[in-house]
């Protein structure tokens, strides 16, 4: 950083999360009866103050009175500051630290608690301009020092102007007297922050919007760490994501935009362009044609169990890693699939229907218990297990096929041929993924084989059976019965009708693709698919991805970490390193994982460098992406 830059940075709300005095008001006001009432009235006098549409002595002189606050109590708040410190400054504190001398904390809050907190990031104690409060013998806050410049109004300008400072300066602040610096041309630039809160009076006269103190450095070239800040990670999440996941999202900065609805390939081709992040579920397709627009693309999140919709070889060549949820939603799969059994072995659904009608249907013709029942499992993995221990428990008798060897759980049987299975079992579900393999595994024959009078459940993947066939299995009786949730060819949203041969058939369940669609199996993917791709930008964790080599790292201390994704061939590694030796770099930690596509390659090292490392290491031949991490 120049010499000849100085950064004026407010305290409240951009150094730290919150408005101290707020904080202040919760540890003075913690007995008060009138606490709530009280409080409000604090922020809603700070807001006013921060907006301009209150000047600020008035506002300061109101907070005091209200606070009625003691100097115990500010060492109090002094601890409460120090884990609210904003997030962005706290991932920059060697940033602060190395350049300290040229960093001025101007605050219209109180040097009694702002210099203990700055000071931890090497801010110097002549550098801290601010208030200061007055107390009485007993310790109470009587008043303030209003001599101070800063307790007037105008006060930041005429401070900095005092200082004579010279060349570049600065503005960081959230609130409008921080503007007032800019505007009485005291400084070159101002920057609203808006990390913490985002006031649009205050943005409207901003000549940058830094949604972080990582945006101000990289837009100035400041950045030593060549880090990329969370605020350029543009992240799209199509199919009505749950609310818990594009909050996640946006508490880690990233700009987030949420389309309710799929996109079809030219919309999403189009929209893909310079998204970083991408979320879908199940009925969106991210084709080849769609990745080839993707060239900021870094990860995508799959909020369901399957990933058939993804290209994932593409993803893969391109170094895009992708993620799904493949437990959180299986617990609410296989109550529907029990539900499912019954309701198609006592025809509860014809039952129902008819009795909507007006028609009482009393009797127990084809009606039966579930209990000593066999039931056949194709697919025996996180959901078929687990259906297969609750079926027990229910008192059926559970066989299973999968083309994987897999261990039995509780007494349940495998059977090594599908056609064994089918002719055994009363009732058949459908577990599988949606590899290509897998398209119509129960085609017209395999159908023809279940045992007559049995029953079919595929709460899988649509393609997975042919549906003509299981119509006519249907209506000739072979089959008596099917519950039905996925579909060869899908709704992209609610408006759109189901188009489906088997509607109206008789002892069909059909369900809109809700096998996992419940409140706690949402909620579950929510946190899980963010997570993983959050761990992914800020460690380069590939655990649980579906086309990455699976590394789980230590945490990153006191290192660079530099990522370096490749096409799977010999000698790269050699490559990486002779680049970190040829300048000076020292390996403190090295991760190395292949696939039969990619190579892997995370390394830790332990000082500074230069652009020029960066430029050779993308430089790599095989080099398919590269990335530095804090």
């Amino acid at each position: 950083m120049p010499n000849s830059t100085k950064f004026i940075i407010d305290f409240d709300s951009t150094f730290t999360q919150v408005e101290a005095l707020d904080v202040l008001g919760e540890i003075s006001l913690a007995q008060d009866p009138k606490k709530a009432e009280k409080l409000k009235a604090i922020k809603d006098i700070t807001d006013m103050g921060m907006e301009g549409t209150l000047n600020f002595r008035e506002s300061l002189e109101r907070r005091l009175a209200i606070l009625e606050a003691t100097k115990p109590q500010i060492s109090e708040l002094i601890v409460e500051l120090k884990s609210k410190v904003s997030k962005s400054f706290q991932r920059n504190k060697e940033f602060l630290s190395d350049n300290a001398e040229n960093i001025i904390i101007i605050s219209n809050g109180f040097k009694d608690f702002i210099t203990p907190i700055v000071g931890e990031f090497g801010i110097k104690p002549e550098n801290i301009f601010a208030n200061e409060f007055v107390y009485d013998d007993s310790g109470k806050i009587v008043d303030f020092d209003r001599e101070n410049i800063l307790s007037k109004n105008g006060g930041k300008p005429e401070t900095i102007k005092n200082l004579n400072l010279e060349g570049e300066i600065y503005v960081i602040g959230d609130g409008y007297t921080d503007y007032e610096i800019k505007a009485s041309g005291m400084a070159n630039k101002f920057y609203a922050f808006t990390e913490n809160i985002n006031r649009p009076k205050v943005t409207s006269k901003a000549d940058h919007i830094a949604p972080s103190l990582d945006e101000i450095l990289y837009v100035n070239k400041m950045n030593k760490k060549f880090s990329y800040p969370k605020s350029r990670i543009n992240v799209l999440l199509l199919e009505n994501v749950h609310p818990i996941g594009v909050e996640l999202m946006k508490q880690e900065g990233y700009n987030v935009e949420v389309i309710a609805s799929a996109l079809s390939e030219d919309e999403l081709a189009e929209k893909i362009k310079n998204v970083s992040v991408l979320g879908i579920r199940s009925k969106t397709n991210v084709t080849k044609k769609v990745l080839e627009n993707a060239n900021r693309l870094i990860s995508i999140g799959a909020f369901c169990i399957g990933t058939n919709q993804i290209d994932l070889e593409t993803c893969t060549e391109k170094g895009i890693a992708v993620f799904n949820a493949p437990f959180s939603n299986t617990r609410s799969v296989v109550e529907m699939a029990i539900a499912e059994i019954i309701f198609l072995m006592r025809g509860f659904h014809d039952k129902s229907h008819g009795m909507h009608q007006g028609i009482w249907d009393k009797s127990a013709t084809g009606s039966f218990e579930i209990r000593g029942k066999k039931l056949g499992i194709i697919g025996y993995g996180n959901i078929g297990a687990q259906l297969s221990v609750l079926a027990e428990n229910m008192g059926l008798d559970v066989y299973y096929y999968d083309v994987i060897e897999k261990l039995a759980l509780g007494n349940a049987t495998k059977i090594d041929s599908l056609d064994e299975l089918l002719e055994t079992c009363d009732v058949i579900s459908l577990h599988v993924d949606g590899r290509k393999d897998n398209e119509n595994i129960l085609d017209k024959a395999k159908i023809a084989k279940m045992k007559p009078g049995s029953y079919l459940l595929n709460l899988s993947r649509g393609h997975v059976v042919d549906i003509n066939a299981l119509k006519e299995a249907l209506e000739s009786g072979h089959i008596a019965g099917a519950a039905i949730d996925v579909f060869p060819e899908e709704p992209k949203n609610n408006s759109e009708p189901l188009v489906s041969e088997l509607l109206g058939m008789k002892n069909t369940i059909l369900t809109p693709h809700i096998g996992g669609s419940t409140l706690e199996a949402q909620q579950n993917i929510a946190r899980f698919v963010p997570g993983k791709i959050m761990e992914y930008i800020n460690t380069g964790n590939t655990y649980n991805s579906v086309n990455f080599p699976n590394i789980q790292l230590p945490f990153l201390k006191d290192a660079h970490r530099l990522i370096h994704i490749h096409q799977n061939e010999p000698g790269v590694l050699a490559k990486i390193n002779n680049c970190l030796a040829k300048h000076e770099i020292n390996i403190v930690g090295q991760y190395l994982k292949t696939n039969e596509k990619i190579g892997y390659v995370i390394t830790d090292i332990d000082k500074a460098y230069s652009p020029d490392v960066i430029d050779d290491m993308k430089e790599i031949p095989g080099t398919i992406r590269f990335r530095v991490l804090y």
